[in-house]
This record gives C-alpha cells, sequence and structure tokens, in this order.
C-alpha cells in the first residue's frame, strides 16, 4: 500500500494507516479558516442588505436581480420570454 515516503511527499511526517497526518491536519485547518472567512463574508454581505433596506431599496429585489446577474444572458432572455409568455396565458 503507502509507506510513509509515499503518503507525505518524501517528507518525514508522521503516517498512520498510510494516511500523512500532517497533510491530513493541513487540509482541515485551511478548510476551517476558509469556513470562518465565509462567516466573516455572509455577515458583511448581511451588513450591506441591511443599509440598502434601511436606504429605501427593497432588498427581496435586489436579491432577485443579483440571481439573474449571475446567469447566461441567453438564459436571462429565455426566463423572461416564458414568463411572459405565462403572464400573457394567465392574462396578467
Amino acid at each position: 500500500m503507502f509507506d510513509e515516503g509515499d503518503a507525505n511527499g518524501g517528507a518525514g511526517a508522521a503516517s498512520v494507516g498510510g494516511i500523512a497526518a500532517d497533510r491530513l491536519r493541513s487540509v482541515i485547518e485551511r478548510v476551517e479558516r476558509l469556513e470562518e472567512e465565509r462567516k466573516a463574508l455572509a455577515g458583511d454581505i448581511k451588513d450591506i442588505y441591511t443599509e440598502a433596506k434601511s436606504a429605501g431599496f427593497d432588498v427581496k429585489t435586489i436579491r432577485q436581480i443579483i440571481r439573474i446577474r449571475r446567469l447566461e444572458p441567453a438564459a436571462v432572455e429565455e426566463h423572461e420570454m416564458l414568463l411572459d409568455l405565462y403572464r400573457r396565458a394567465l392574462g396578467m
């Protein structure tokens, strides 16, 4: 299977059952740091929405605009055409 040299690229790190403990710890710590960053960013985004709301903007509409801007232009056009077609079919 794996020996200590294969599991960690030749370094002398501790290996248990073919798993390089230092490499595993590094991966886990990197994910934990990114999770913390994501949490901080989510808080920042929430603050921006609160600011927008206090400035009189409709947050639900802002979220919808952001969702639309993520899409490809062709997908947006198709969605808008279908929405228009459905509205006309319902007499709206």
